[in-house]
């Protein structure tokens, strides 16, 4: 690497560390311990296991004699790296007091002066690249840190406010649907392209019969169009997973929204707020967009399908990077006839989350980190208001089970031709 290369990655280190830290700073001190479900974990957490995973993968294994912060901190910072040790149960990271808010900026503190002399020196290409991986890893955690801090803050009775009053959306005209000719097309990334994750290659190609992908998202008033039908009543519309998670759940609309005498509220991060029907829907599951696509007499893409579109368009949209962390609805003028593709919401798809063809894990415990989730999961596209803009590509996939429902998911339509 040359002295400028090795000075950019040095400046990225820091760039996004310091984002992390910044995303923090309106908690108090009680909202960094909190779990508010299984899946999701406290803020504590996730500043100790994204500092773990620089700790463990880079500077344990490349740098020569170096000697871990806390012989503990292994075992209770592992998420599900079961090459490096059993992890401490997933489900009890709320359960401990220990180490402190502070303990753990200090644990950052010592691992990033640490790093700071590694990325300043000559590296190889191996350490340059498990780099890179961390920092990207990192920035998969600030959008896990801000999407868990809003199920502690939308289930608090207080409902309390995290950032600012969000900006209002301009009026919605007609959705209408934008007709694609399919055929053969190159799907995935290779090696070269810059950064991706394993699970966005190699580069295959896949066959797609004529389509039509609709030119925005699905909106607050057309998804409450849906509830007030009886799109939570009718099981002809779900799927059976689907419909006895309704039946089970009591789901009677997308998460964090309240009915509060026949007026329909939703809480967002700057606090609970009366529907604005020309936002996007968000966190709502991949078996309520099915239900919603059933209703509407139409489907939701293949991830296929997404990416063929979003190959060539701008990847502009609303990003973490604004500061606002509640999707947008559209703002000004757009020439592009799909809008929306980018940011806002995650996208869900009909695809199965697998490998693609000729598929390879990373090499040794790394390798745990995409390949062993493929089951059982739905592909999601396109980024949030929760995603940093430098994360996101067209080829990149997110996945999460169809029940979820505290991501930043919502829904686009796709049409047969």
């Amino acid at each position: 690497m040359t002295p400028h290369q090795l000075e950019q990655l040095s400046a990225e280190y820091s760039k996004v560390r310091s984002r992390t830290q910044s995303l923090c700073e309106p908690l108090a001190v009680e909202d960094y311990g909190v779990q508010p479900m299984d899946d999701a974990s406290p803020p504590k957490w996730h500043l100790a296991h994204t500092t773990w995973f620089f700790e463990t993968f880079i500077l344990k294994q490349l740098v020569k004699g170096f000697e871990p912060y806390h012989p503990k901190f292994e075992y209770l910072f592992n998420s599900y790296y079961n090459g490096v040790g059993k992890p401490f149960p997933r489900a009890e990271r709320g359960y401990l007091s220990r180490p402190t808010v502070a303990e753990i900026q200090a644990y950052r503190a010592h691992v990033d002066e640490q790093m700071t002399t590694l990325v300043e020196q000559e590296l190889t290409p191996e350490m340059h690249s498990r780099v890179v991986l961390g920092l990207h890893h990192e920035q998969q955690h600030q959008e896990l840190l801000l999407t868990d801090m809003k199920y502690n803050f939308g289930h608090n009775p207080l409902y309390p406010v995290y950032i600012d009053q969000i900006p209002l959306a301009d009026p919605l005209g007609s959705m209408g649907f934008i007709e694609q000719p399919g055929g053969i097309v190159d799907i995935g990334c290779n090696p070269g392209e810059g950064f991706s994750f394993d699970n966005e290659g190699p580069v295959h190609q896949v066959l797609l019969q004529p389509f039509a992908m609709a030119d925005r998202l699905i909106s607050n008033g057309e998804y409450l169009e849906f509830i007030r039908d009886g799109g939570y009543r009718q099981p002809q519309l779900w799927l059976s997973e689907g419909w006895s998670a309704v039946q089970q759940q009591q789901w009677r609309a997308p998460l964090y929204w309240h009915d509060f005498d026949d007026e329909w509220f939703e809480y967002r991060l700057d606090g609970l707020a009366p529907i604005n029907p020309d936002l996007p829907v968000v966190h709502v599951s991949a078996h309520e967009a099915f239900a919603y696509a059933a209703w509407r007499g139409a489907r939701l893409p293949t991830e296929f399908e997404w990416e063929s579109v979003a190959r060539g368009l701008s990847a502009k949209g609303q990003y973490a990077d604004a500061g606002y962390f509640h999707p947008l609805g559209l703002q000004g003028p757009d020439a592009q006839e799909v809008k929306q593709l980018f940011g806002s919401v995650w996208q869900w798809t009909l695809s199965s989350y697998g490998p693609y063809p000729g598929y390879r894990t990373l090499a040794g415990t790394l390798g745990e980190y995409n390949g062993k989730f493929m089951s059982s999961q739905l592909v999601l596209r396109g980024g949030s208001c929760a995603t940093p803009r430098a994360h996101l590509r067209p080829t990149y996939r997110n996945f999460f089970y169809p029940p979820d429902r505290w991501q930043f998911s919502g829904i686009r339509l796709a049409q047969d031709l």
